[in-house]
C-alpha cells in the first residue's frame, strides 16, 4: 500500500482514547429523493441499531431527513464503520423495495466526522437536531417524528 493511504500517525493516538470511536455520519438518498422521512424507513433504521447494538455497534441520537440521515454512532470490537453503514443501508434500502423493487435508494459512501469531545457532540447534534425546522418541516423540533436516540454513546 503506497504511503498516502495508509491512516495517518496521529490517528492512532486518537483511537487509543477511547474504546470505540464515536462518528457523525450523514447519508445522503439518490439524487437527493425525499424518499426517507417515513414510517418504513424509521422503523428500519431502529430494527437495524437494535441488531447492531448486539455486535458491538451503538448507533445514539439520529435525524431522518427527507433526503438525507445523520446519526452518531460508536463503532466497536471487529465492526469497521464502512461495515456498519453498509448494512444499515442495506437494512433501509430492502424495507423501502418491498414497494418498489428497482429503487435506488442511496448515493454511493457516506460522510464521516471522528468526534473527539463532549462539546463537539454536543454542538453538533444541537445544529442536527433543528435540520427539520431551518427545512420548514416543523415549526420546533422535537414534533418532527423521524429522529431519537437508540442507545445513549456519548461521553457523559
Amino acid at each position: 500500500m503506497s504511503d498516502y493511504r495508509k491512516r495517518p500517525p496521529r490517528l492512532e493516538r486518537v483511537f487509543s482514547t477511547y474504546d470505540a470511536p464515536l462518528y457523525f455520519v450523514t447519508m445522503v438518498a439518490w439524487k437527493r429523493q425525499g424518499l426517507l422521512a417515513s414510517e418504513l424507513v424509521h422503523d428500519a433504521l431502529v430494527s437495524h441499531a437494535v441488531f447492531q447494538e448486539a455486535i458491538g455497534v451503538g448507533i445514539g441520537r439520529y435525524v431522518v431527513m427527507p433526503d438525507h440521515l445523520h446519526l452518531f454512532i460508536r463503532v466497536g470490537g471487529d465492526q469497521t464503520l464502512s461495515a456498519s453503514i453498509k448494512f444499515l443501508k442495506q437494512a433501509i434500502t430492502k424495507a423501502l423495495r418491498v414497494s418498489q423493487p428497482d429503487l435506488r435508494v442511496w448515493q454511493p459512501g457516506f460522510f464521516d466526522h471522528l468526534m473527539r469531545n463532549n462539546e463537539s457532540y454536543y454542538e453538533k447534534w444541537a445544529y442536527v437536531r433543528e435540520n427539520p425546522v431551518r427545512a420548514g418541516l416543523v415549526e420546533n423540533a422535537d414534533m418532527w417524528p423521524y429522529q431519537g436516540e437508540i442507545v445513549r454513546i456519548d461521553r457523559v
